[in-house]
């Protein structure tokens, strides 16, 4: 049987995109999207929680719209697989973190609001093929 490795979170960023670069130069940038579960309990009680998704965006086009339009509580739509990468810290420690590789991103929301309108042509596709923008006839 095949498998499939996907995740999707819709969310608003808990900080500033972070932007770091590789040891050969390519720039590779973080975000840390939260997610809220709200639900009322048999009592009545209204209860939430909150719920931080690592990503990570390599595409050199993505990266460039997260840094240029994306800032803390931005809401995104985000799309890839998961992935567990292993490193060590600065004590030699192994370490592991599980990480949403994003292959397309949509900014959501108002460009006041740090994203792009979902009718603005905000999507963004990270494939082999050359990086495209989703265009909308919508003004």
């Amino acid at each position: 049987m095949a498998s499939v490795n996907k995740a999707i979170v819709v969310g608003n960023l808990g900080a500033d995109p972070e932007i770091r670069y590789t040891q050969s130069g390519a720039a590779v940038c973080n975000l840390r999207v939260a997610t809220n579960e709200v639900w009322t309990d048999k009592e009545g009680t209204r209860n939430e929680r909150t719920e931080w998704h690592r990503v990570a965006i390599f595409n050199p086009g993505l990266v460039t719209v997260a840094k240029n339009y994306l800032k803390k509580g931005s809401k995104v739509y985000i799309e890839g697989q998961l992935q567990t990468r292993q490193w060590e810290d600065k004590d030699g420690n192994t370490r592991y973190t599980t990480e949403i590789k994003a292959r397309e991103m949509q900014m959501l929301g108002s460009r006041d609001g740090g994203g792009g309108s979902s009718d603005d042509g905000g999507s963004y596709d990270q494939s082999p093929r050359p990086q495209r923008q989703a265009s909308s006839n919508g003004g």
